[in-house]
């Protein structure tokens, strides 16, 4: 019989985290390290991910970065295929590259849309089949795409960003039923209202946070670190029956009006 615990061991894999110089996709970055696998941080700015980088080897970690525009497909094919050729297999992909514009959707600039568009679902589309290819001919791999509560719930002056969100829901179900055949789980990561660099303004807004506060059942902002124990999950062992699942992490909002 398997130590339960084993079952979440990363001991010998390899992770990619596209978006991982900062924010929510650090900090998965560092709980997959945490749970024992080499984690490869992505994003435009070298420098950006160097400093990140030495920040989690000076904890533990075990970091290599990858510098490529996840909105360019063909960089993408390009990075992934020479990652693999020069250090080995990815066995664990992240997808969490993202952006949040706000605007009212008779005011949302059409450049902004396309923007934010290739940023939250072309990126997903592009890394997870770039990743997906190699991963079928060893018959094995695990894809997180992250999500969002806005995949099933909207706000004012974010319809884009929902729709984008609600497009990587489905399409993290689109991979799990194509690629489930070929030995992957794909499933997605929904994460609540985070205190993050992204969502600082919204914390600084008493106004705004007495409302979330008071409409989130665990009746608190979210913590990034919330959000390792779930990724872990998904990329580990212990969910290898899990496909197509999107999993929230976000305190109980999604459950209730």
């Amino acid at each position: 019989m398997t130590p339960a615990l084993k079952l979440f061991d990363l001991s010998g894999r390899t992770a990619l985290i596209t978006g991982s110089g900062s924010g929510i996709g650090y900090a998965l970055a560092g709980g997959l390290a945490g749970a024992g696998a080499r984690v490869v941080l992505n994003g435009r700015d070298e420098s950006k991910l160097g400093t990140a980088a030495e920040r989690l080897r000076a904890d533990g970690a075990d970091v290599l970065t990858a510098a490529f525009d996840v909105t360019d497909a063909a960089a993408v094919t390009a990075a992934v295929a020479r990652f693999e050729a020069e250090h080995g297999p990815i066995d664990i992909l992240v997808n969490n590259a993202g952006l949040q514009r706000r605007a009212p959707l008779e005011d949302f600039d059409h450049a902004v849309w396309h923007e934010l568009m290739r940023t939250n679902v072309d990126s997903v589309f592009y890394v997870g089949q770039a990743v997906a290819r190699h991963m079928i001919g060893r018959r094995r791999g695990k894809i997180i795409n992250i999500c969002s509560v806005q995949s099933e719930l909207g706000r004012p002056n974010i319809a884009p960003y929902t729709a984008s969100k609600g497009a990587v829901k489905m399409l993290t179900k689109g991979m799990a039923i194509d690629w489930g055949q070929h030995g992957l789980q794909v499933n997605g990561l929904g994460p609540g209202y985070f205190r993050t660099e992204l969502t600082q303004a919204l914390v600084d807004n008493a106004e705004f946070s007495q409302w979330l506060i008071g409409r989130t059942p665990s009746r608190r902002w979210g913590d990034v670190a919330d959000l390792v124990g779930a990724a872990v999950f998904l990329a580990s062992d212990a969910s290898n029956f899990v496909n197509g699942h999107i999993l929230y992490v976000d305190g109980g909002v999604t459950a209730t009006l």
